[in-house]
């Protein structure tokens, strides 16, 4: 009876345990999903609009807050992704200390963290003025020729940086996970569970596609940051338009990537567009229906005439 209640303890303390890793991990994936939408919202209608009147026409404070969301967004997606990479760093390499670090309120508060350091990060744009409208791209945004010091501090600290954190806790967990598979790790630590390298692989691709898909546009601002004058003119007009929408491309990837490595999603996904086509066709029948019903309903006319009929039999 002991040992059966025991049993039930230890169940319960894994399970609360799983609950708090899910619940610290999923906070993070939602942060990041918030900055993919931010440019969805407000910027990208805003593009919209400027390529059909071939050019921009909704005044300075518009382009200031369209740059401003945007710069937000690609922040934001680069600090979560970073944090997603330390969250997975410390679960799989520091699991003894993981549910100290990542408590319900840590993990909260880690979020809020990253959106302050985000929302810091962008604000200097506002002072330096290099929140302006490229008509290359037809939208407001990043302004790389506008202060070389600036440029060279945004790309090496939004883009340099978080990109070297990421690497060192993705090769970390890589090395752990190939000392799994040959079974060199040592046993007093706790084993690698099937669902945490899924999810792990599932965000090193997310980093992977994030780097490649930012990577040519930052070089090409490095390289103009160090010198504007000579190197700005000889960077063809298409090589700056195909890196920039290929890095805000990059915003569109990430859903696609948890439906195809996570199960999760992609049932989530099924019941989402099941529900939508279930919805259509009921709408579509509940029409067809009342439009029957007014067919077969006689009109009150008819009705009236047989009620005179009737009346003067």
């Amino acid at each position: 009876m002991a040992c059966r209640q025991a049993q039930k303890v230890c169940g319960l303390q894994l399970s609360a345990s799983y609950f708090r890793v899910e619940t610290a991990g999923n906070v993070f994936v939602v942060s990041l999903a918030v900055a993919d939408l931010v440019v969805a919202i407000y910027p990208y209608p805003l593009v919209l609009t400027s390529l059909f009147h071939n050019g921009w026409n909704l005044g300075y404070m518009h382009c200031q807050i369209s740059g401003f969301l945007m710069g937000l967004s690609v922040i934001g997606s680069i600090f979560n992704i970073t944090g997603i990479a330390i969250n997975r760093y410390c679960y799989i390499c520091h699991s003894l200390k993981y549910d100290k670090l990542y408590s319900d309120k840590n993990s909260f508060f880690y979020v809020i963290l990253i959106w302050v350091l985000t929302f810091v990060a962008i604000v200097p744009n506002l002072f330096v003025g290099s929140l302006q409208y490229d008509a290359r791209v037809y939208s407001c945004t990043f302004s790389q020729s506008v202060s070389s010091a600036y440029t060279i501090a945004v790309v090496f600290f939004h883009f340099l940086l978080p990109i070297a954190i990421v690497t060192f806790c993705y090769l970390r967990i890589w090395i752990l996970v190939i000392q799994v598979r040959r079974r060199v790790k040592p046993d007093n630590k706790p084993k690698l569970k099937p669902h945490d390298l899924r999810n792990f692989i599932t965000m090193f691709v997310v980093f992977v596609l994030f780097a490649v898909c930012w990577a040519p546009l930052n070089f090409i601002g490095l390289a103009v940051a160090v010198d504007p004058e000579r190197i700005t003119p000889r960077i063809p007009e298409w090589l700056f338009v195909s890196s920039y929408y290929m890095a805000y491309f990059n915003s569109c990837l990430n859903a696609i990537i948890y439906g195809l490595l996570n199960q999760n999603f992609r049932r989530e996904y099924k019941r989402i567009i099941v529900t939508i086509c279930t919805a259509k066709v009921f709408f579509q029948d509940s029409s067809n229906d009342a439009i029957d019903r007014m067919k077969s309903k006689p009109s009150p006319l008819i009705t009236n005439n047989n009620l005179v009929k009737v009346d003067s039999v």
